[in-house]
């Protein structure tokens, strides 16, 4: 498409969410879960075709990373639980036109809060693949239009799965266009979303760092991100050593591109001696590459040096930093000043020093005892997620369906006249 060409698709696309969200935006809930379970059964129904679809972008897409290749692969398991996350956001309770905290004041007006939809939610996404049906799931539940941008290197992916999503709201009797995936892979198009806050009300960015600082730097509406994943577990002196092997292994080594996975291990120095060598062969045996700090390479020689940019990296690979700590303090003072504010977790039996690290790490997820790949909307009980938000505002974590909603002030009143 030529830069006019783009301009004009995503105006006239943009103009149709507009006019979509207002319909979505009273649209009863047994609509809307009806769309989502039809989406489900057409998912199912089209398995072997978006896996053709599938297969096709992975023969383009060579040259790609192994993380990257690994988002953007679905299995018959990846497409079923596609399904699955579109049947249990059905079975959410649908958040709109809650009202909250309704009080009588002094004056005798009633005065609450309504939670709403944002309206239309652009949504610009790196290889997922799975991105398009939980975003489109999410967004409908809570009355929000989409407008999806996925990768170029998922065209194929994205839009077997935009032909179900269509299907599905058609046979629920909602418009068409309350989700839209965009037809071209035109780099213009993310230009174009980003510009125009008549037609979107928010941003997600869901890919590297580079597409989100752009999308941070140009986007003229409100933006959900986080830029790094740069995610701690931390073995306390006071852990039980079976369960912080088998969870620092698992945060590490169950999935290797997502931003969830470990990236640094701290362990506390009383228990290293022992901790280590247990970890250090389960790693190497998964093909990990391990680089450490020197009091690492003292218990284990063939530890590569870590250097101070291993301590900020987020590998999306094979490939972990360790560092010896002494305490809790060296610990959280570590992850405040590398970390991401992503997903951190302490391995421990010490209650009290479980509640400080609770307390003082300011993560958007904090875990006990637990896997950091925990952090999840799936595994939060949200159905699925649109994305992991680090910031403060307006949603922090996994974002679900009320993070896709906003609250607007209600006053009840009686002729009531302000004196």
């Amino acid at each position: 498409m030529t830069d006019t060409s783009v301009s004009q698709y995503m105006a006239t696309l943009g103009q149709a969410a507009r006019r979509a969200a207002v319909l979505l935006a009273k649209a009863p809930t047994k609509a809307k879960n009806a769309a989502l379970v039809a989406i489900a059964e057409r998912i199912t129904a089209s398995a072997e075709a978006i896996l053709d679809a599938n297969r096709q972008d992975l023969e383009a897409a060579a040259a790609l990373d192994a993380a990257m290749r690994d988002r953007l692969t679905l299995t018959p398991a990846r497409v079923a639980a596609m399904a699955a996350g579109l049947r249990e956001v059905a079975a959410l309770a649908d958040p709109i036109g809650t009202v909250t905290d309704m009080a009588y004041r002094p004056t005798g007006i009633q005065v609450g809060r309504m939670r709403v939809p944002l309206g239309v939610v652009g949504i610009i996404y790196e290889a997922r693949p799975n991105v398009t049906a939980d975003a489109a799931a999410l967004c409908l539940k809570s009355g929000n239009a989409a407008v999806l941008r996925g990768g170029s290197e998922a065209h194929h992916s994205n839009q077997a799965i935009a032909t179900c999503v269509q299907a599905g709201l058609e046979a629920a009797g909602l418009p068409g266009t309350a989700v839209q995936v965009l037809a071209t892979t035109d780099r213009a198009a993310v230009g174009e979303m980003l510009a125009h806050p008549e037609y979107i009300d928010v941003i997600v960015p869901r890919g590297g760092k580079g597409l989100i600082e752009r999308v941070s730097r140009e986007a003229r509406m409100p933006v959900i991100k986080h830029l790094d994943g740069v995610c701690h577990v931390f073995i306390d002196a006071d852990a039980d050593l079976d369960k912080a092997v088998a969870i620092a292994v698992n945060a590490k080594c169950q999935r290797y591109g997502t931003c969830n996975t470990m990236e640094t291990l701290l362990i506390d120095a009383p228990i290293a001696p022992r901790a280590l060598p247990l970890l250090l062969a389960r790693y190497r045996e998964a093909g990990v590459e391990l680089r450490g700090c020197e009091s690492t390479r003292a218990i284990d020689p063939n530890v590569l040096p870590a250097t101070e940019q291993d301590w900020y990296e987020e590998y999306l690979a094979p490939v972990l930093a360790i560092r010896v700590v002494q305490g809790l303090d060296e610990a959280i003072a570590h992850i405040r000043q590398y970390g991401s504010q992503h997903t951190d977790a302490i391995v421990t039996e010490n209650l009290v020093r479980a509640r400080r690290f609770i307390t003082e790490v300011d993560s958007s997820s904090v875990m006990v005892n637990a896997s950091t790949r925990f952090a999840d909307g799936f595994e939060y009980g949200l159905g699925a997620e649109i994305g992991i938000s680090t910031d403060k505002f307006h949603a922090r974590g996994p974002v679900g369906l009320e993070g896709l909603t906003s609250q607007k002030w209600i006053v009840i009143g009686d002729g009531h006249l302000r004196t």
